[in-house]
């Protein structure tokens, strides 16, 4: 996993429903008063002194046009002890920008790192101590009804990158419940499975793609990493075969041969069964069109015979 997009899922989620940072507030009992809308706000605070500042999400909650709450939303993957002389100035700048008071909502994927964030910041003045509002795993509440994932698809989202990424029992369900919400998503509504299948370990989300078989597209898993990776090698392969040959046809025999071996081994690494039948097939094929149909199916089908059809 990068670590641009280990930082930014969050983002990403508050990036598509801004007043999900009302939801994560709820978790640590904050509450918010009432709102119409939740904005995206300016993440830069840098001040005419040239010293940069900047959040990585605000959120402004309005009511009637006025602002009544903003937040600032920040990620730490790790201890940073700058943030101690940085996260007030975000506070002070966008209460002062948006007139209204203001939270700083600091959330952890680390436990230990969520624990450091917490501590209170000692502004100097007497009675002025910033305790941040830190949301660490443990505060991420393992979503296993399914009424409530498909209510909440960003709150599923979160719980499946957290709590997701093991084979425990309680796990394995907080995974199948992401994998029915998507199932039974609303049409125009993001289901996120791109993004978290990004993010989980290489085996719990080839597990989830099974699990997914009907409702993730082999568009969508080709973004993956490793589903990437395998039909890269297969068509260098091919091409490579290809540009020995010199000749049109052999190009074409040649990203045939790659495909037939990448389909053999998403199917392997897959743990799906390959009959010698129809592992002859794969090979012998050397229609591509039939051959990006298999690799297709091999993405997402839970037998041979589904990917032959």
């Amino acid at each position: 996993m990068s670590p641009k997009l280990e930082h930014e899922y969050l983002i990403e989620l508050v990036r598509n429903k801004p007043s999900f940072v009302t939801t994560l507030l709820t978790e640590l009992n904050v509450g918010v008063p009432p709102f119409d809308e939740a904005l995206l706000g300016n993440t830069d605070f840098t001040q005419c002194v040239p010293t940069e500042y900047q959040s990585d999400s605000v959120v402004t909650l309005r009511k009637s046009g006025k602002a009544v709450r903003a937040v600032v939303l920040e990620v730490q993957r790790k201890p940073d002890p700058d943030k101690s002389w940085s996260w007030p100035v975000y506070l002070a700048t966008l209460r002062a920008r948006e007139k209204c008071p203001v939270l700083l909502l600091v959330f952890s994927p680390n436990a230990n790192t969520a624990r450091i964030c917490a501590k209170p910041i000692d502004l100097g003045h007497p009675g002025w101590v910033l305790t941040p509002l830190v949301i660490g795993p443990g505060d991420v509440p393992a979503v296993t009804d399914i009424t409530q994932a498909i209510a909440e698809p960003e709150l599923t989202a979160l719980s499946a990158i957290v709590h997701g990424n093991g084979d425990s029992p309680e796990q394995v369900k907080v995974l199948r419940t992401f994998a029915e919400a998507i199932a039974q998503h609303p049409n125009g509504r993001p289901s996120y499975s791109e993004l978290v299948l990004m993010l989980l370990p290489r085996s719990v989300a080839i597990n989830l793609c099974k699990e997914l078989k009907m409702a993730v597209t082999a568009d969508d898993l080709m973004h993956l990493p490793f589903v990437r990776e395998w039909v890269e090698r297969g068509q260098e392969k091919g091409e490579a075969v290809g540009r020995a040959e010199g000749r049109a046809v052999g190009r074409a025999e040649g990203r045939a041969e790659g495909e037939a071996a990448s389909i053999l081994k998403i199917l392997d690494r897959r743990g799906i069964p390959v009959t010698d039948e129809g592992r002859e097939r794969i090979l012998a094929c050397t229609d591509t069109t039939t051959l990006d149909t298999w690799l297709d199916r091999a993405l997402t089908a839970t037998n041979i015979d589904e990917v032959l059809g």
